[in-house]
């Protein structure tokens, strides 16, 4: 349908009517493509909190065994003294 020529065997009507229908579907693919969309970016933003809080508590978690190895007798900074 890129030639300058319309198909000859198709009357006006048919094609207008093609192209409707073919806008149809793809209106509804979009529409589909966008509640896809819109729950990935759900999904995203869960992780990343989820993330966060398990870096959080992570990093927690490494302050108190800092915190418990400082503590121990005979540390490298007990050493150094």
């Amino acid at each position: 349908m890129h030639g300058s020529n319309p198909l000859p065997a198709m009357s006006s009507p048919d094609l207008i009517e093609q192209i409707a229908e073919r806008v149809e579907r793809l209106l509804v693919r979009h529409e589909e493509l966008q509640r896809t969309n819109a729950l990935l970016a759900e999904q995203v933003q869960a992780l990343t909190q989820e993330r966060d809080s398990l870096k959080s508590r992570l990093n927690a978690a490494r302050a108190r065994v800092d915190a418990l190895i400082d503590r121990l007798p005979g540390t490298a900074a007990e050493e150094q003294s």
